[in-house]
């Protein structure tokens, strides 16, 4: 097939990239490269099925021009990174919504299946406290409030989900949405807020491992090669049209574990130093105790279980670095 992937030379989109290559589907990619990188997909460069067009995905006509030849979507370009949220909100609320709007608009017209790479973010601070249980989709969210900040992205997001459900309602558009929780892996970068990426590069070079509030709270990470074959499946399964699926990895982790984990496995010196929120992302930042997803939905529509546990998502993020 002919396969559209926006966002393709980033962390995520470079590794689905490599799958449908080495699928020998024909791959084009669109990136504006504000936090992808050509790096991600140089090993491509000289494959006649690899098309990297470098632009953005408000530009319409480039879209109607490329999504009328291919055969699925696969929307994965977005801001992303709580840094990036913090400092360019306007940017985030823009490539998300008018982004995500013109794809939608576009694949509508060539009634082009889509696959949206949602995220965990959307459920909000609804794990705060002492709830037990794990997000399943269907659950009810909780936002903070528009004055902070913070919730711009969920936000975005929220909407990105409520517009593919409308176009599949009403328009009959083949959508699915897949809700990504804490995918992490080789390529990715700390540049944005990232956390493993982060403690792994300062744990290399022996530099203070920083953990932001007090780090108790707890996240669950999926591998991105888990992720990818998980969304790959999904785009090909009949049942998932429609649906909103989570992606993720059950085992949860504090993130003060996490950096004992990485201090470990790397064999590092490096002291673990805390820092408040207030002084990382400014006054008035908030964050989730919890985020665990329920992926009974997942394993029910293709069968799935993660390949890597935490020790081998670490180990190939410590082996990326060296």
């Amino acid at each position: 097939m002919r396969i559209l992937i926006t966002g393709g030379a980033g962390f995520i989109g470079s590794h689905l990239v490599d799958r449908l290559i080495d699928a020998d589907h024909e791959v084009y990619a669109i990136d504006d490269l504000s936090t992808g990188s050509m790096k991600n997909v140089r090993q491509h460069k000289k494959n006649k099925r690899f098309h990297l067009i470098v632009d953005t995905i408000l530009n319409e006509s480039l879209m109607h021009e490329v999504i009328s030849k291919c055969d699925q979507v696969y929307h994965l370009a977005a801001a992303v990174g709580v840094k990036l949220i913090m400092n360019r909100p306007v940017e985030t609320l823009e490539t998300n919504v008018k982004g995500t709007e013109t794809v939608l608009s576009v694949a509508n017209h060539y009634k082009k299946k889509v696959l949206i790479a949602s995220t965990s973010e959307v459920y909000g601070k609804i794990m705060n406290g002492d709830n037990p249980r794990s997000l399943a989709e269907d659950e009810d969210r909780l936002m903070g409030p528009t004055t902070k900040r913070r919730w711009a992205y969920a936000c975005s997001k929220e909407f990105d989900e409520f517009l593919a459900l409308a176009y599949h309602e009403e328009k009959k558009l083949p959508v699915i949405i897949t809700r990504l929780f804490n995918t992490v892996g080789p390529r990715q970068i700390g540049q944005y807020g990232m956390v493993l990426p982060n403690f792994v590069q300062k744990a290399l070079i022996g530099k203070p491992i920083i953990i932001y509030g007090d780090g108790k709270q707890s996240r669950s990470f999926i591998h991105v090669y888990d992720a990818v074959d998980a969304m790959i499946r999904l785009m090909n399964e009949p049942r998932a049209v429609g649906q909103v699926v989570n992606v993720g990895n059950e085992h949860e982790v504090t993130i003060i574990d996490l950096a004992q984990m990485v201090k470990q496995m790397t064999g590092s010196s490096s002291d673990i130093e805390y820092l408040s929120y207030e002084r990382a992302y400014g006054p008035g930042f908030e964050d989730m105790q919890r985020r665990s997803p329920d992926i009974t939905r997942l394993k029910n529509l293709i069968g799935y279980e993660p390949k890597n546990d935490l020790q081998a998502i670490i180990r190939s993020v410590i082996e990326y670095y060296l």
